[in-house]
């Protein structure tokens, strides 16, 4: 079997994730990295996951069947006239941003319609970095292509049986429909989650009353108002034009509902919260979006000394990787006093097995 040559333009998070993945599932996968960041080419190079690290985008490059852009999308412009000096005849040229419009922009003004394809890995974490990149993150994930109507169909196929080899799921749509729905189901939710939390803020007493009872419905909301402000304020810019227009039908909802508020109306309160309630119950349980899903418990444990630590202690005997553990002291509309929360489902079923034989009762959080 032929061996397939990828380069990587950025070395983090996805980038880093999409490199691993496609060395863990492929034998015959060659990899070609560039990153500004030396110390992650390094560590790329000592994981086996690099096969050549380099410091410039030279002609290393043109050995090249794919070339993903994972730098920062500001970069993708000199990134973009770099790599154009270099690519082979039928090399496949990739992204990785969440707004695909401006992309798609850039590389017809580049005359690279005939070999580009956008993709959107909706996958992500709080953690960034090559670092804290990891193949499982792109495990049954959705992997958004928008190929140029330029490109081969042949071509086409062949990045999507790419994507498929490294557990994603891939699904086609044009860049224009693709923004549109990424700022409906991940840049509108962190609009609205930020814009939350600062009217919390702002509400809040001096003695921070709200700030310390917040638990429950509130920080699940909200989990994803931690997210990096820089990169949200330029997608943002990137998509402003799709998230207004779905911010404005979201503010008539809004309005919409205070005026029913208002007049005590209880029939389309009640509308509101069903139809949600429906909808919201019809999602897919998987890691197929622009959120990765939580993989979290919660414990009943006994208010005594060296509680937690027991749990903790237990899990780590398995050699259990623990991403966030904690005691809410709110308990409104939840179960458990203990919160764990693993970076893998597989994990979380052997703890929710492990805590049970011990004694502990658990529920997985939805």
């Amino acid at each position: 079997m032929s061996q397939t040559t990828c380069g990587f333009i950025g070395l983090g998070l996805i980038g880093g994730s999409i490199a691993k993945a496609l060395k863990k599932y492929s034998a015959d996968i060659r990899i070609i990295a560039f990153d500004v960041n030396r110390e992650a080419l390094a560590l790329a190079a000592e994981q086996g996951v690099a096969d050549a690290a380099v410091t410039v985008i030279d002609e290393t490059f043109s050995q090249c069947d794919y070339i993903f852009l994972c730098a920062p999308v500001k970069r993708n412009d000199e990134n973009l006239a770099a790599v154009r000096k270099f690519m082979k005849p039928g090399c496949l040229l990739t992204d990785v941003g969440s707004v695909k419009t401006g992309i798609h922009t850039a590389v017809r003004e580049a005359g690279l319609e005939s070999c580009f394809i956008g993709g959107h890995p909706m996958a992500g974490s709080e953690r960034v970095g090559f670092l804290n990149s990891r193949a499982s993150l792109l495990e049954n994930a959705y992997y958004i292509l928008t190929p140029t109507p330029a490109v081969p169909a042949g071509m086409l196929d062949a990045f999507r049986n790419l994507v498929s080899g490294m557990r994603a799921i891939p699904l086609v749509m044009d860049c224009q429909k693709h923004d549109y729905v990424t700022a409906a189901i991940s840049h509108l939710p962190h609009v609205i989650a930020a814009t939350l939390v600062n009217l919390v803020r702002e509400s809040d007493s001096q003695d921070g009353i709200m700030r310390m009872v917040a638990a429950g419905g509130f920080k699940d909301i909200t989990r994803i108002a931690s997210s990096q402000a820089g990169m949200w304020q330029q997608i943002c810019l990137s998509n402003g034009a799709n998230i207004s227009a779905l911010l404005s039908d979201y503010i008539c909802m809004l309005t919409k509902f205070q005026e029913a508020l208002d007049a005590a109306d209880p029939e389309p309160l009640y509308t509101q919260f069903e139809e949600a309630r429906i909808y919201r119950d019809s999602f897919i349980n998987a890691s197929c979006g622009p959120i990765k899903r939580s993989y979290g418990i919660s414990v009943e444990i006994a208010d005594r000394s060296g509680a937690l630590a027991h749990i903790a202690a237990l899990l780590a005997r398995q050699e259990i990787s623990i991403k966030n553990i904690g005691i809410t002291h709110n308990r409104e509309g939840d179960d458990g006093v203990l919160k764990v929360e693993f970076y893998e489902e597989n994990a979380m079923e052997q703890a929710v097995e492990i805590l049970k034989e011990s004694g502990y009762e658990t529920m997985i959080r939805s």
